[in-house]
């Protein structure tokens, strides 16, 4: 498994975003196509066989047996090779090539996506292992393998290992990534406030490119402190953040989103929130007075505001004035990948009726 570069996101947790897309409804057909065959190409890159079962299995990809067997082959030659390298350090080499040799095989397993595997041949690798530092990045990669399988039992238990190695020592780097990982399980498990805060105190210090973007960062860490923190603080530590002005404009209507909640402009905060959207998708008709008991507002007020959403188009639903009754007509997702599929056919009947001209030249 090749060293993670700095600035980009580890591949496996990419794949793991991919993978969760691939399951949420709310995803059109026509780009679960493409999410689909990105998987493949990560599985395949990998050797990720046991993953590829698993997505067999449940339905997200095709089984191929020849690919199966291919990939199960390219694994079995690697760990002899892996094997080979081990036994020839310990016997002519020193205690560091020796462990470089076991965290080779670590790291192959984690490529591979054998999780239990993984996890031994790492505890294998941490009894060779003295260096805080080193052992702490052993944790880091375990931390990883709890982030793609959703382990947080694991998860926990590595954190609170950190915080015990940091004990004996151990770098301000290392600590301040640290923070990074626990925010993230923080917000995982609905704990927002600890998140928030540890969000907040690395934001000059950021340097877990593995986990996620830099923008991706700020947005968890907007989101987290608006739940979270109180007017006061959200002023002082986000609205006025520098770091924070730096980056939330590229990441779409977080800007919004803060400030109109900040300076008490819920009509905006609702266009940016769009809870309107979420509240109707459970029903195929609604009695407009109860959807405004359920915001706390009156009947004109939903009346006018999602009059403007319909009339721009950002909500599927007629409004029946006088049964006073919102009646959805969200597009299913046969018809989304209907229009998608027509749009590209046209797309490629120019590009043929352009190509025959050349030709016919």
């Amino acid at each position: 498994m090749e060293s993670q570069e700095e600035g980009k996101q580890q591949a496996h947790l990419a794949l793991a975003n991919k993978l969760f897309l691939l399951s949420h409804p709310d995803v059109d057909d026509i780009e679960k196509v493409r999410l689909r065959d990105e998987v493949l190409d990560a599985v395949k890159s990998d050797d990720m066989a046991s993953l590829y079962e698993s997505l067999v299995a449940g339905s997200v990809l095709e089984m191929d047996t020849e690919l199966l067997d291919s990939m199960r082959g390219r694994i079995a030659d690697e760990m002899k090779k892996l094997d080979e390298k081990i036994a020839d350090a310990e016997e002519n080499l020193g205690e560091s090539e020796v462990r470089e040799a076991h965290l080779a095989k670590s790291l192959h397993y984690i490529q591979i996506g054998d999780k239990e595997k993984a996890l031994e041949q790492l505890k294998i690798t941490e009894g060779k292992t003295v260096a805080v530092g080193q052992k702490m990045d052993l944790v880091f990669y375990t931390l990883q393998l709890g982030f793609f399988y959703l382990d947080f039992d694991l998860i926990s238990k590595s954190i609170d290992k950190a915080k015990n190695l940091f004990e004996e020592g151990g770098d301000w780097e290392r600590k301040n990534r640290l923070k990074v990982y626990e925010g993230l399980y923080c917000m995982s498990t609905r704990n927002f406030k600890r998140a928030a805060n540890l969000f907040l105190d690395s934001i000059s210090t950021f340097t877990t490119y593995e986990l996620f973007p830099y923008d991706t960062f700020i947005f968890y860490t907007v989101l987290a402190s608006i739940i979270s923190l109180d007017r006061v603080s959200v002023k002082k530590k986000v609205v006025d953040a520098p770091e924070i002005l730096a980056v939330i404009g590229k990441v779409p209507h977080l800007s919004e989103f803060l400030n109109s909640l900040y300076n008490c402009q819920y009509n905006s905060f609702f266009s940016a929130f769009f809870v309107y959207s979420q509240f109707l998708e459970s029903y195929k008709s609604v009695k407009m007075e109860a959807m405004a008991t359920a915001f706390g507002v009156t009947v004109d007020f939903i009346d006018q505001e999602l009059s403007r959403f319909i009339a721009a188009g950002k909500l599927h639903c007629k409004i029946d004035k006088v049964a006073g009754v919102l009646e959805t007509n969200r597009p299913d997702a046969k018809n989304a990948l209907y229009q998608a599929t027509i749009k590209q056919g046209d797309f490629l009947l120019n590009r043929i009726q352009k190509l025959s001209r050349v030709i016919d030249l």
